[in-house]
């Protein structure tokens, strides 16, 4: 793209790239279980167990409104997934985990974390963090750079554990778990 190593349109062609490939590699992993994604992106934010409102789901996901809901009832066609009106704002609705969703999300976070450990990521650059978990905060950083949104909101602001947790799980673009 440039004759200058580094140059931003190399950053941009190299952060497209490894999501497209990641994303690649953990749907084939997820396929056996007829899930994508995007439905990956939703169980991980949802296995904190708080419950979140479908609009925080959505930005989360990278998906609009309309196409969340479509893949929101059929989690919950599979009983992977349950949704309640919020109790403080009852205008709004939250998703949360079922029990088998917790399940299932534990079990497939196993395959997608062997998954990343075959890529033989082993030394980071910060003594004693793994270097996906190194990455993967350098990417929060840059997000909340480049998200005047995210800058603001304290929700977004996670701990390095949480960050590590992301990674281990092979969430790319950074939903949270």
């Amino acid at each position: 793209m440039s004759d200058v190593p580094g140059a931003p349109a190399d950053l941009l062609r190299s952060l497209t790239r490894a999501e497209r490939l990641l994303s690649r590699r953990l749907g084939a992993v997820l396929a056996e279980d007829e899930l994508s994604i995007e439905a990956w992106r939703v169980l991980c934010l949802l296995a904190d167990g708080q419950g979140h409102p479908m609009s925080e789901v959505s930005t989360e996901a990278s998906l609009p409104p309309g196409t969340l809901t479509k893949l929101v009832d059929q989690l919950v066609d599979r009983n992977l997934v349950f949704r309640r009106i919020d109790p403080i704002d009852r205008r709004r609705i939250r998703a949360y985990l079922t029990v088998r969703g917790r399940r299932e999300h534990a079990r497939l976070d196993e395959r997608v974390r062997a998954s990343i450990a075959e890529l033989g990521i082993t030394e980071g650059s910060r003594p004693g963090v793994p270097p996906a978990a190194d990455l993967v905060s350098q990417l929060d950083d840059l997000i909340g750079r480049l998200d005047p949104a995210r800058r603001h909101d304290p929700a977004h602001r996670r701990d390095p554990v949480r960050r590590d947790d992301r990674v281990n799980a092979g969430v790319s673009g950074g939903p949270h778990r």
